[in-house]
This record gives structure tokens, C-alpha cells and sequence, in this order.
């Protein structure tokens, strides 16, 4: 194996343990895999672009940080609107997640999916209202479906953990069932 895989296969299974909650992260993890910040950053850079890390995000624990009610609200755009109703989304604080995927009609209609969190359920749907309003909405078919139960959430896997001396312990985390609100 060459030096190169050597050293991306290592920075893939440190990252894939999750960024260090420091200033630095990089340095951090620099500092873990023996480099310099700069090469880190690089070869992070490197691996997006060539796809091998398919995408470099947050994973929030929400419900630590006081959410306790979180829904993920779908939409039924017209595929000529989902990228404009999806910038509007994003100018909300409490939408943490809006991606969109194929509608599955008749039964599936919904091309935009976003999540959000709130402290309690009337707090999401006063939001809910409130982003109907801003952008537009109004009229769009869409559903509120709130989470039920907390899974483990983690970010991407990419393989095999470096050396029990070289990988940062892994972290509790949560992921979210839905159901539709009556």
C-alpha cells in the first residue's frame, strides 16, 4: 500500500470518530496523524472532490441541547421550485437539514425534506407556520412528522479504525423515528 492511502485510510477513520470540539479541529487531528494542518485540510479537500468523502457535516445532538421536539417537514414542490422554496429554508435557524430526493407519486409527493427543532411541539409548528409564510408555502401540500424515539446517529463510516493509540474514542449519539401528527 502506498504512503499516500496509508496516510488518507488513517485521516478517514480518525475524522469518521468525529471533529474535535476545540478551536483548531484540523491541527488537532494533524497533531493526532503526525502532519500539519495544512496537509490535513488539503487531503480532507482532496477526498471531497474525488467523492471518496461523500460529504463533510454536523451531526447535532439536539436533544442535549434542550430540542426536545423535532420534526422533519416534507414539501411537494414542482421540481422548478425546490432549489428557490430550499434558499428560503436555509435563512431559518431552526432548520438544521433541507435535502432533496425524488417524488415516489401517488403515494410519496414530496420532493424537499427539511428538519427542524424546536424546544417543544407548538414551537415547530408555530415554525412550520411561520416558513409557510416567509416563502411562500401556503398552498404546498406538506406534513409535519415528529420524531418518536431516539436512535444512535453517527456520521460516515470509511473503513477500518487506525491503531487503538492513533483514533479518538467514539461519542454517544441519537437518531430520530417519525410519525405524522394527528
Amino acid at each position: 500500500m502506498s504512503r499516500r492511502s496509508e496516510i488518507d485510510r488513517d485521516l478517514l477513520a480518525v475524522i469518521q470518530q468525529g471533529l474535535p470540539l476545540c478551536p483548531r479541529p484540523y491541527a488537532m487531528v494533524a497533531e493526532t496523524l503526525g502532519l500539519d494542518e495544512s496537509e490535513v485540510i488539503a487531503r480532507i479537500g482532496r477526498l471531497l472532490a474525488e467523492d471518496t468523502i461523500k460529504r463533510l457535516g454536523v451531526v447535532v445532538r439536539h436533544r442535549a441541547l434542550g430540542y426536545g421536539s423535532n420534526a422533519m417537514v416534507v414539501w411537494a414542490l414542482p421540481e422548478a421550485r425546490v432549489a428557490e422554496v430550499g434558499r428560503c429554508l436555509g435563512r431559518f435557524p431552526c432548520v438544521t437539514l433541507s435535502y432533496r430526493r425524488p417524488a415516489r407519486p401517488p403515494e410519496w409527493p414530496y420532493t424537499l425534506f427539511t428538519m427542524i427543532h424546536g424546544r417543544d411541539r407548538a414551537t415547530v409548528l408555530a415554525q412550520v407556520d411561520e416558513i409557510k409564510q416567509q416563502c411562500g408555502l401556503a398552498e404546498i401540500d406538506s406534513a409535519v412528522l415528529f420524531s418518536l424515539r431516539c436512535f444512535k446517529q453517527r456520521g460516515a463510516s470509511y473503513g477500518e479504525r487506525p491503531s487503538a493509540t492513533r483514533a479518538p474514542a467514539r461519542r454517544p449519539a441519537a437518531r430520530a423515528r417519525m410519525e405524522v401528527p394527528a
